[in-house]
């Protein structure tokens, strides 16, 4: 057996201490973070999450730490839409403390291609920064599938919310397989939000039926492969770990390479739980 484990998990866990259920102060979040990323997690922890409303209290922690000299890689998400945009990309390029990995932008139905426009447009102004991301949060229902297609060759990605503090904020296997086979076939990336909490599916204590992120991993892989919106469904529902885990383990590079040029990272509140999932199962050695 293959073991494609390490690299199909390298920078797959975007750091979003700050957001629910987490909540994390600030104060706590960001040397937390630093910690991961100085650690043996090291490899799999991506950029640090903020959210538009909270970057000048994050700048202002940061100012207050003359210690640390390495910038902070930051992605800032706008929930409210495109038009604060370009302020927080001036705003974190401005600073010699924080180094742009992205941004997040939330999209009304039918104004996926409009805010792409606004995200690219503030990514590149003054010759943009090499590796910042642009993101275009995609909503659910009837107009998801084209405002997919309309980020092809803008230079965006999309983002799929996975969950929530709500129940129907989690889509039901064959919505969210949906979705996944919409961005697939257009060519478009995706990172998801929200939700992935752990390797594996399962049900919450307060009833929620939460998706895992190795079930997203291989219901990518089964739609990069040939397979249809129900077999990556079926994938999205199996709550057998070990198998997952197996069948993971089993892909060869170039599947590796394929799924993450598709499923990029998740934000997740908490580093140690996903990644403890993946030790258990045996998928990673920490």
């Amino acid at each position: 057996m293959r073991d494609s484990g390490p690299a199909l998990y390298r920078a797959l866990f975007d750091d979003a201490a700050l957001f629910p259920p987490g909540n994390a102060p600030m104060g706590e979040a960001i040397p937390a973070h630093r910690a991961y990323r100085a650690s043996r997690r090291s490899p799999y922890v991506g950029p640090f999450l903020v959210s538009d409303a909270r970057l000048a209290e994050l700048r202002t922690v940061l100012s207050r730490d003359e210690a640390v000299s390495e910038p902070l890689a930051l992605v800032v998400t706008m929930p409210g839409g495109a038009d604060s945009v370009a302020a927080a990309v001036d705003a974190v390029r401005s600073d010699p403390a924080l180094s742009l990995a992205g941004v997040e932008v939330a999209a009304a139905p039918g104004e996926a291609a409009d805010t792409a426009a606004a995200v690219v447009k503030a990514l590149s102004a003054d010759g943009g920064e090499p590796g910042a991301d642009g993101y275009v949060e995609v909503a659910r229902g009837e107009k998801a599938a084209a405002d997919i297609e309309a980020l092809a060759g803008t230079g965006a990605h999309a983002k799929f919310r996975t969950g929530g503090v709500k129940a129907e904020a989690h889509p039901s296997e064959t919505a969210l397989a949906a979705l996944l086979a919409a961005a697939i076939s257009a060519g478009v990336s995706f990172k998801c939000t929200a939700g992935l909490h752990h390797a594996v599916r399962h049900t919450t204590a307060e009833g929620f039926e939460q998706h895992g992120f190795l079930n997203v991993l291989l219901a990518t892989h089964t739609l990069t492969t040939g397979g249809d919106v129900n077999r990556a469904a079926e994938v999205l529902a199996d709550r057998d770990g070990r198998a997952l885990a197996a069948r993971a383990a089993a892909l060869t590079p170039e599947q590796v390479e394929r799924v993450r040029s598709s499923f990029r990272s998740f934000g997740t509140c908490s580093i140690v739980e996903p990644l403890d999932d993946l030790v258990v199962l045996g998928a990673l050695n920490l």
